[in-house]
């Protein structure tokens, strides 16, 4: 371990910010009535520390690039990062202290990116920011490899604060296999080991080592055994800097530290700690009693770090000003998207593919021109369509913008977020739809965000045949379609494929998931909108020669079922609109007109089909509708037998339609 600042680190002043977070702390969950006070208290010192000593950051300009990236994994702890902006001199003000968890203040009960200055992601689900740190290590390492031979303009580090129950979720254990494969040198973790969960001591469920799990990933390990030694704490500090690997430093605490009956208590866990707690505290710490006490020795203590950081960013920005390439750089760190980035989009109009192929065909064409666009599959590369050939991997001794996750679902869609949080990639991850299970808490938070993070999901029904009802999505379309903020596109043919990929890159105010076929998909004829409608989330594909006196409504594999109905019913002088709504999202934000137009009420006879749950499909087909689809599990069998056995087939649906006509 590196030896200690030359610099004392144990001073009065020092303890004055210490014992100032653990006030706020206190009285700022005692005040609302609720949180999480034994944390933030036992974490103090190691808080105080980093941000004191080791964290390069400037309040004054936050969104620096050059910035270490904090992340408090366990954001139910939000009052230390709180209470560490504050003394840094963010725009975080006392009174935003005073209303902690009110409405209408900035600091929420769980930290949330973009709505608190200086918060790098949102964390509160346990693993998650764990999850997002990982991918932010990989973001930083893979802008530096795409411009530091030129000069080195990308050099930071990510450091995590991380609970027991962080360790505990299976997505901090994918991703932590990922970093430590990876060798994602500039990521260091805190683990706050102080034995203590809601339930009482982490001994009832929790005995394993930790830091030998931790050594069998391939981390640094260090030990520091008491939570209060500042020495110790900034010496291990210095070490993960001096790793050649992820660093995690198992932090010895005791919760709640030094409030009299409550420390080292489950109680002080998620409850104020009480009036006469408080009091009680305050007197061993020699605080006045009067709430929000924060002495102008601690606003100064913290000062010098401010100016720190404030030289690092005017002596970065003079580096980046002589950079031969620092307008691309600016451009993708800003998302800003090239000129005429998808003037070369393959036309596939003609090509009977499934959409996962022709995803691949796009894929292929805007990896090199898309700055920052990185992802992979969760093992399946192949069945995704995403193994192209461009750039190199992402290993442990290469850096490109191909990414292979492993079997990882979790971590995949977690460090995806830290990827997109971290600014200046595009990143992409897939996996079979069936998996997205897997993704959804990783998505949810995407959305929650508002993260551009893309998700290619293949195989996206019963047409995966053989693989039987595991690996048949029947649900998950109604799942991922209850994710406010999220788009789903399930593109009918080639053409709406690569019309699915435009969109999706274009939109960068949230997560887009990409919904595609195993099985080849016909090459459908437009007799109306073009494929180019797609972005509408809803088009009219067929109108008939006569004016309709029914609609069919289908997404993905089954528009072309539709098509099919369409012509037999034409036959029968019953003449259909076949509608394409590959977005329900996308359909339902459109002007009023747009909707009337494709769906206009005098339509009342409507079918939809989908090789899905029917769930939600009323609020399209109305009351008289009827929703082709499937709502029990699939089996083993080829997926065009299944499409016949259950139902997906044009006389099906010509059935459905005499039967409300």
């Amino acid at each position: 371990m590196s030896q200690p600042s030359s610099t004392p680190i144990s001073t009065p002043a020092a303890w004055q910010a210490i014992n100032s977070l653990r006030v706020l702390a206190m009285d700022a969950v005692e005040r609302a009535n609720s949180g999480h006070p034994g944390t933030p208290m036992a974490l103090a010192p190691a808080g105080y520390v980093l941000w004191r000593h080791h964290l390069v950051h400037d309040p004054e300009h936050p969104l620096w690039t050059n910035r270490d990236r904090f992340v408090l994994s366990c954001g139910h702890a939000s009052m230390l990062l709180y209470g560490l902006l504050h003394l840094s001199g963010y725009d975080l003000p006392l009174e935003e202290i005073r209303n902690f968890r009110q409405w209408g203040s900035m600091t929420p009960g769980h930290p949330e990116w973009s709505h608190t200055v200086g918060v790098e992601t949102t964390t509160g689900p346990l693993g998650q920011g764990f999850g997002n740190a990982v991918g932010m290590a990989i973001a930083e390492r893979l802008i530096a490899s795409q411009y530091n031979a030129d000069g080195a303009i990308v050099d930071h580090h990510t450091w995590v604060f991380a609970s027991d129950g962080d360790l505990m979720e299976g997505v901090a254990s994918e991703a932590a296999s990922l970093a430590g494969h990876l060798k994602l040198s500039k990521l260091t973790v805190v683990y706050d080991d102080n034995h203590i969960t809601i339930d009482g001591r982490t001994d009832l469920a929790f005995t394993e080592d930790v830091g030998m799990r931790f050594t069998a990933y391939d981390w640094t390990v260090l030990h520091v055994h008491d939570g209060n030694d500042l020495d110790a704490i900034d010496a291990a500090y210095r070490s993960a800097r001096e790793s050649d690997r992820p660093t995690l430093i198992v932090l010895r605490t005791v919760i709640a530290d030094p409030a009299p009956t409550k420390r080292d208590t489950s109680e002080a866990h998620g409850a104020p700690l009480g009036e006469e707690e408080i009091a009680r505290t305050k007197e061993i710490l020699g605080w006045p009693s009067d709430p929000f006490h924060v002495p102008a020795e601690a606003y100064a203590e913290m000062q010098p770090a401010a100016e720190r950081g404030a030289s690092s960013r005017r002596e970065w920005e003079k580096a980046l000003a002589q950079h031969p390439r620092a307008d691309a750089f600016r451009a993708q760190l800003s998302g800003t998207l090239p000129d005429g980035w998808d003037s070369t989009l393959p036309d596939l109009s003609n090509e009977s593919l499934a959409s996962r192929q022709a995803s691949q065909k796009a894929l292929a064409v805007l990896a090199p021109i898309i700055p920052g666009l990185a992802g992979g599959s969760a093992d399946l590369g192949g069945s995704n369509g995403t193994n192209i050939k461009f750039g190199d991997t992402f290993g442990p001794n290469s850096t490109g913008p191909r990414l292979h996750w492993g079997v990882r679902e979790h971590a995949m869609c977690a460090a995806l977020n830290g990827m997109a949080a971290h600014g200046g990639v595009r990143p992409y991850g897939a996996t079979f739809l069936v998996f997205s299970d897997y993704c959804k808490p990783s998505i949810r938070l995407a959305s929650l965000m508002r993260l551009p993070v893309i998700y290619v999901f293949t195989h996206d029904s019963i047409g995966v045949g053989e693989d039987g009802p595991t690996h048949q999505p029947i649900e998950h379309l109604a799942m991922l379609r209850g994710i406010p903020g999220l788009v789903t596109l399930r593109p009918a043919d080639a053409a709406e494929t690569v019309e699915a990929w435009r969109t999706a890159i274009a939109r960068t105010t949230g997560p887009t998931a990409l919904i595609l076929t195993r099985q080849k998909l016909p090459a459908l004829t437009r007799s109306t909108d073009g494929a180019g409608e797609l972005s509408r989330g809803g088009y009219i594909l067929h109108e008939p020669a006569e004016a309709p006196r029914g609609v069919i409504i289908a997404t993905g594999s089954e528009v072309s079922v539709a098509l099919e109905a369409a012509t037999r019913l034409a036959g029968e002088s019953f003449p259909v609109r076949v509608v394409s709504m590959p977005s329900w999202e996308l359909f339902a934000a459109q002007d009023h007109a747009w909707r009337e137009r494709v769906l206009p009420p005098t339509l009342t006879t409507r079918v939809s089909i989908e090789a899905a749950a029917t769930f939600g499909w009323r609020q399209w087909i109305g009351d008289r509708g009827v929703a082709i689809g499937i709502d029990h599990y699939g089996q083993s069998a080829p997926g065009e037998r299944l499409f016949k056995e259950f139902g997906f087939t044009p006389d099906h649906v010509v059935d459905a339609i005499r039967s409300i006509a």
